[in-house]
């Protein structure tokens, strides 16, 4: 699934950053359509405001406060998320940092879901990073301005699913098929409570308007909060552990608190959070057992329904969530892969607004009488009502910005072949030149006599290949036919060459032999050559390819190098051929970048 690139590989993070600032433009442009669309509606509103017939409000009554609370809340931590999202690290540290971490120790089933999530991203470095940034800042401008009614409603399901998708592929289910459990972890994951407060959303506003919907809210999390309790108590978890000697293991907590205080942070967090590691080192059983009775009184609070002891359960639920936030999870974005600030804010906010919907229901709304006022025709109630249409406005732009992010993350996801950039990044950018390319006289696997100037007319990549290898070779083969694949039509005007690379094994029936054994039998335009050795000699000599015979062995090692030629004869471009290591789907980001270079070429010609 990973890269094996380092997190701040310059090549990645400037196509990155240019990425996020091309899209930015976009946004800025959704900005000002938007904002000259109130100017106008502002405008004619001030020219029409003695028209009394469209003087009305739209809405007379408030939003409910526990609905307000969980929109404003979950749109601003959903913005904050998606900034967390455009830091420099996020394109190849997050599988690696992220990613694969949270899935380490989860079912076999459940690693597989998600590396196949983790692949797309490491495939695609840059599109998918950037299509994340743009995906959560939208969700968040949309629950913030989308007018009351279906506009937030479907904000509100929109953020609920990106929720999950998030919860299963970026957090592993948060956790919950892994040991070590904790609720003072995060557990189950910060993103799930956003979606459960997005299909809170999702609800029709009457359901707000009795004590019925807070209830179940706070029902809801009373019974998370007791079965927490019972893990944190569960013994042979390593929870009631500090660490009794200095080369003692230390407890699961502890161990949790020691790596948190590693990360790269303000220096007086740091200080607090390794000043709590060894006070639960010398005190871990009594930490543990605080933990466990605060998790369960809470619970009780939570189902008892009583608004007083509720009250009570709500304050001392912050303060706990407080505590563990800043001396146990650390804050959760620091460190520079952080994406989220973890569990404890989000969790706060949902029994918050279930106390909020179980004891601030808004007032009830009188029903006009009477049907003698005319209802104003569309013009003149878009003129009375300018900030609702605004509204309406800026949420098809905040639609416009998540579809910025989801039509890139869609085409990354059904695309298995991985960025070129890659190959850019791990071998370095092709050479661009511009010069004749050496001339050669050799024959193909078939005993005819080829020459470049023979294929003048077409673009040629040329590599060279030892025939009885069984390591690279074969990959950098199968690299130039998956080019040929990705040429489609194109390909008619492009031949794929290799050239022997063995002083020992060079006939026909070797190179013959090769192409059966990968399947280029049959292709086309694919030319495998070989000649004389002073002839071989010379072509490697002219075209800078080193070549040495291995001591007891069949193989040579020589230099692994692709030149793409227009259909001139001039070289354009030199390229590393190496495949490197990683997947098969890593390593034909090397046959995309062939492909794209062949492309160039042919547009030139």
């Amino acid at each position: 699934m990973g890269t094996g690139l380092q997190a701040n590989n310059p090549l990645i993070v400037a196509a990155f950053r240019t990425q996020l600032e091309h899209q930015a433009f976009v946004v800025l442009a959704l900005v000002a359509v938007l904002a000259a669309c109130w100017n106008v509606l502002r405008a004619a509103q001030l020219r029409t405001q003695a028209n009394s017939s469209a003087g009305a409000e739209i809405s007379p009554n408030p939003e409910p406060s526990a609905r307000r609370l969980l929109r404003i809340s979950f749109g601003l931590i959903w913005i904050f998320d998606g900034l967390l999202q455009a830091q420099a690290s996020m394109p190849l540290g997050m599988t690696t940092q992220v990613i694969e971490p949270s899935a380490a120790g989860s079912p076999s089933w459940v690693q597989h879901l998600v590396n196949a999530g983790g692949t797309i991203w490491s495939n695609h470095p840059v599109s998918a990073p950037t299509a994340a940034v743009w995906i959560q800042v939208g969700l968040g401008i949309w629950l913030l301005v989308a007018p009351r009614g279906n506009w937030s409603r479907l904000g509100g399901l929109s953020s609920s699913a990106w929720g999950l998708v998030v919860w299963i592929f970026g957090e592993a289910f948060g956790g919950i098929f892994a040991p070590g459990l904790s609720w003072a972890f995060g557990a189950p994951g910060a993103v799930l409570f956003y979606s459960f407060a997005g299909l809170l959303l999702v609800l029709p506003e009457r359901a707000w308007t009795s004590q019925r919907l807070g209830r179940a809210i706070l029902a809801i999390m009373g019974l998370f909060f007791v079965v927490m309790a019972l893990l944190q108590a569960w013994p042979g978890r390593g929870f009631w552990q500090g660490q009794v000697s200095r080369h003692a293991t230390p407890g699961t907590l502890t161990s949790m608190v020691q790596q948190m205080a590693q990360v790269p942070q303000p220096r007086f967090l740091s200080s607090w959070v390794a000043s709590f590691g060894s006070f639960d080192a010398a005190h871990g059983w009594a930490v543990n057992l605080f933990l466990v009775i605060c998790l369960a009184a809470l619970g009780v609070a939570f189902l008892s329904g009583r608004s007083r002891v509720v009250r009570i359960g709500v304050l001392s639920g912050i303060v706990l969530c407080i505590a563990d936030w800043i001396l146990i999870e650390d804050l959760g974005f620091l460190g520079g892969v952080g994406t989220d600030p973890n569990s404890m804010l989000p969790m706060s906010l949902i029994f918050s607004a279930g106390y909020l919907a179980m004891t601030r229901l808004p007032a009830p709304v009188e029903a006009m009488s009477g049907s003698s006022v005319p209802r104003p025709n569309w013009h003149e109630w878009l003129v009375a009502h300018p900030a609702y249409f605004f509204r309406c406005l800026a949420a098809l732009g905040a639609i416009g910005v998540v579809l910025l992010g989801v039509a890139p993350m869609a085409l990354a996801a059904t695309n298995p072949v991985a960025d070129p950039i890659l190959n850019e990044a791990i071998d370095g950018t092709p050479n661009a030149t511009n010069a004749p390319a050496a001339p050669f006289e050799l024959v193909d696997q078939y005993g005819r006599p080829i020459s470049l100037e023979s294929l003048r007319g077409d673009a040629v990549a040329i590599t060279f290949l030892d025939p009885v290898c069984t390591t690279d070779c074969p990959l950098i083969a199968q690299e130039f036919h998956e080019a040929d694949q990705m040429l489609g039509a194109e390909s008619r005007r492009a031949v794929f060459v290799a050239i022997v690379a063995n002083p020992i094994y060079r006939s026909v029936a070797v190179i013959r032999a090769f192409d059966a054994n990968e399947g280029l039998e049959h292709v086309k335009n694919w030319l495998y050559l070989t000649g004389s050795l002073q002839l071989l000699r010379q072509t490697w000599d002219n075209y800078g390819v080193e070549v040495a015979i291995e001591p007891a062995g069949s193989m040579v090692a020589h230099s692994e190098i692709a030149y793409v030629v227009d259909p001139s004869g001039h070289t354009r471009y030199i390229l590393d051929a190496d495949p490197g290591q990683g997947t098969q789907s890593m390593q034909s980001s090397f046959a995309g970048l062939v492909a794209g270079e062949i492309r160039h070429v042919l547009a030139r010609s």
